[in-house]
């Protein structure tokens, strides 16, 4: 694997967020974790990956937190991956992906499959950028700025 340049001290959350999700190996490992795959040897059936690359890449995931190792369910030899809560937080990264390649693809009568709310089974809505207020935001109504800086106790 080519060592590439680590954003992991870079001050802007995008950069820092990509030394973790920001190979698509790794999303679609975690996609197929959210559809509940665990073993690796489901992993490597379902994304066809060379042995090497999903082993570096699970290891990687397991390190950023992302995934877990845990024993395997049925009680066998093996382990299995499972999700963190900061990997479950991913679900709305991979949504909209999802959803920005549903409006933008080129041939979208090719995507195989929706996204539905498993209860109603019906479309799930588009994501939107709201305000604390309701009011929903476009890339124009929104901008950065530094963080406040914290407040030390002083000790005395």
């Amino acid at each position: 694997m080519v060592k590439r340049t680590s954003f992991e001290s870079d001050a802007c959350p995008i950069a820092r967020s990509l030394d973790a999700l920001g190979d698509w190996w790794s999303l679609l490992i975690i996609r197929e974790a959210l559809f509940g795959l665990r073993r690796f040897g489901e992993f490597q059936s379902k994304l066809g990956m060379a042995k090497n690359i999903l082993s570096a890449r699970l290891r990687a995931l397991v390190d950023h937190g992302i995934l877990a190792t845990a024993p395997a369910s049925d009680g066998s030899a093996y382990q299995e991956y499972v999700l963190t809560p900061k990997g479950r937080g991913t679900f709305p990264i991979l949504v909209a992906l999802r959803q920005w390649s549903e409006e933008f693809d080129d041939h979208p009568e090719e995507i195989a499959t929706i996204l539905v709310d498993r209860e109603k089974g019906r479309p799930v809505k588009k994501l939107e950028m709201r305000a604390e207020d309701g009011r929903l935001l476009s890339p124009a109504d929104t901008m950065v700025k530094p963080r406040p800086a914290l407040r030390r106790r002083s000790v005395g």
